[in-house]
């Protein structure tokens, strides 16, 4: 969903705009003397600290000024020529018939300044740490327009800064998934999205592979896949879903690609479905690979290729040039194939109450073999929704040594599959340590859900004895970057109890170790989105784009990944006149060609601003692609 947390872009230098022809009312632009004319204000802007944050809101006709900080809006506005301005700035501006856009310091309509004791006297709460005040009204002719609303800084009535409002899409977030000890480390997968909230998926296995595409070649046989599927060991599992995206090069007729790799994907899937009588749920993606191909020419003599259009590239390489760049090409026509598996499980057709029934009295039987397949069984049971997770409450389990990986198994499964359990589970696995003192899967089991409870004030936990606890796992042969990622998790609770305490200076230092540590073990895409919104929420966006700027390069970026980067970076000019961003540019237009045509929506329509459109670079990509 998009957050409307309180966002601002970029201070626009003011110096070398022209004004527009229009009323101005009392407004002073000054230019050589600014510095000083504006001193006041930029030091106010200068000791703001980062999590102050501010924006325009609309409420019908009327606009607010709306800000989380009432002492910083005090230091701002002090003399009775301190005020802010609305600039309405409509969409029009940027149409793709304009051949360029006007190089001026306002961009729309002008609203009367407010000035400091308005300001003051009708600053009022509106709701936990925020604050609003009216600053004017949308003229009723605009009021049909897209439009959004830049802010104008007075400092005695001089102009010195110049604010564009944008809005970052936000994302469901938690800490770095831990996993649960089951049979071994299990990850609570969950799946990322942006409009529906988040949802959980407990995955048996995954995995991911890449099948190179002969040039010419478009049908697969059981022949060309049956060493794939061997290598995969898929004889104790059944493959779930297949996600395949399929990738041509560049060269030749782009829908004639499309549909060449279209092909391609579709015969992968009938021969791996050969292979099992379940039915394979699918799905098949397939688009150029423009991102690749402009990583690979870089440095090559085809590098001069990179600031053309789609089309000059593709009349550039015919014939010959094609033939010649073969060697680059053929690496770029591949499909990206990701698995999800489920292990086959021989009591299939057995009901829950049957399995139950099964366990009880293989447990009574001590025969820890079927346990252990029952066990799996059931857990199966619930991921399928053929029963409740409740099931796990009538499985009976004795508290003794020879049960403890069984018992700790049902304590952590039941534990992923509803944190509201997390008390429980952590009580039953405290009994359980007193069975297993040395037993690694308990006692990380019990540091994992001991973090989560901590996080959510759950229990009362002393900080210091955790980090000891922590790191003590390696004496059970728990591995350093599991304990590297306990850590992350636990400095990420601590910042965040930082910041609730305004205590900012130890809050940076905790996000510091964060960006040290977070690089000494593999993230999911989760986990990566999870940082990322972290690093963003607390002021600090670099980190957020340093940890997502080499996955944004790759064809096999997740696609909500791809455009929170994207959300990141279009606001920073130095970055979108990279060649480099161009491959980012790209892949996402292809990826989801709608989702990157709404990110230059007004703020209000769900985009992030159409004022990136000032930028000629975006707007003419943006213009090649969304103008329809």
């Amino acid at each position: 969903m998009k957050g409307k947390s309180l966002l601002f872009l970029s201070l626009l230098l003011l110096s070398c705009f022209n004004v527009f022809s229009q009323h101005t009312y009392d407004i002073v632009f000054p230019n050589a003397d600014r510095n000083q004319k504006c001193k006041t204000c930029f030091d106010a802007f200068r000791q703001k600290p980062k999590e102050v944050k501010f924006s325009i809101k609309r409420n019908g006709a009327k606009l607010f000024f709306e800000v989380n900080d009432k002492d910083w809006f005090n230091t701002l506005f002090v003399n009775s020529g301190d005020g802010i301005a609305v600039d309405i700035v409509v969409k029009d501006r940027y149409a793709c018939s304009e051949e360029s856009i006007a190089n001026t310091q306002l961009r729309g309509f002008l609203l009367k300044p407010v000035y400091a004791r308005a300001l003051k006297s009708g600053l009022k709460p509106n709701g936990e740490n925020r604050f609003s005040v009216y600053v004017g009204s949308i003229p009723e002719g605009l009021l049909n327009d897209k439009m959004e609303f830049n802010i104008l800084f007075l400092s005695n009535k001089n102009l010195c800064q110049y604010y564009v409002i944008y809005d970052l899409e936000s994302y469901a977030w938690d800490l770095l998934d831990m996993g649960m000890y089951l049979d071994d480390l299990t990850y609570d997968t969950k799946k990322i999205e942006s409009s529906t909230g988040e949802a959980y998926t407990i995955r048996n296995k995954t995995m991911k592979f890449i099948i190179p595409f002969q040039k010419n070649k478009s049908n697969y046989s059981q022949a060309d896949i049956k060493p794939i599927y061997d290598s995969l060991r898929l004889t104790d599992f059944n493959i779930k879903t297949i996600d395949i995206k399929a990738y041509s090069s560049i060269e030749g007729i782009p829908q004639r690609n499309i549909e060449l790799q279209e092909l391609r994907a579709n015969s992968i899937v009938a021969a791996l479905q050969a292979f099992q009588k379940s039915t394979i749920k699918t799905e098949v993606s397939a688009s150029e690979n423009w991102v690749e191909f402009f990583n690979d020419i870089k440095g090559t003599k085809y590098d001069n290729l990179s600031n053309l259009t789609k089309s000059e590239v593709r009349s550039k390489i015919e014939g010959v040039v094609s033939r010649e760049m073969e060697p680059i090409l053929k690496n770029h026509r591949k499909a990206v194939i990701e698995l999800e598996l489920e292990k086959k499980d021989k009591y299939i057709n057995e009901t829950p109450e049957q399995l139950l029934v099964r366990f009880n009295n293989a447990v009574t039987e001590d025969n820890l073999t079927e346990v252990e397949e029952l066990q799996n069984s059931i857990f199966e049971k619930i991921r399928s929704r053929e029963t409740s997770y409740e099931i796990l409450n009538k499985m009976e389990i004795p508290l003794q040594d020879k049960f403890v990986k069984v018992f700790n198994k049902n304590s952590a499964y039941k534990y992923m599959n509803d944190i509201r359990e997390a008390v429980i589970v952590y009580n039953e696995l405290q009994q359980l340590e007193k069975i297993a003192p040395k037993d690694a899967g308990v006692k990380y089991n019990i540091a994992a859900v001991k973090i989560k409870l901590w996080r959510y004030n759950a229990i009362e936990v002393d900080e210091s004895a955790l980090k000891t606890q922590i790191n003590a796992l390696k004496n059970y042969g728990i591995g350093s970057g599991l304990i590297s990622r306990m850590m992350v998790n636990y400095h990420i609770i601590k910042a965040e109890n930082y910041m609730r305490s305004r205590d900012y200076a130890n809050k940076d230092k905790s996000v510091e170790y964060i960006n040290r540590n977070y690089k000494n073990f593999p993230l999911s895409n989760y986990d990566y989105l999870s940082l990322a919104q972290f690093f963003s929420f607390y002021a600090n966006t670099d980190l957020a784009v340093e940890l997502l700027d080499r996955k944004a390069r790759s064809i096999d970026i997740d696609e909500d990944l791809l455009f929170y980067y994207l959300n990141l970076t279009l606001i920073n000019p130095k970055l979108t006149k990279d060649s480099d961003y161009r491959t980012v540019l790209l892949n996402a237009v292809n990826m989801n060609k709608e989702r990157f045509c709404k990110l230059f929506n007004a703020v209000e329509k769900g985009g992030v601003t159409f004022q990136l459109l000032e930028d000629e670079y975006l707007r003419k990509t943006y213009c090649e692609s969304c103008n329809n």
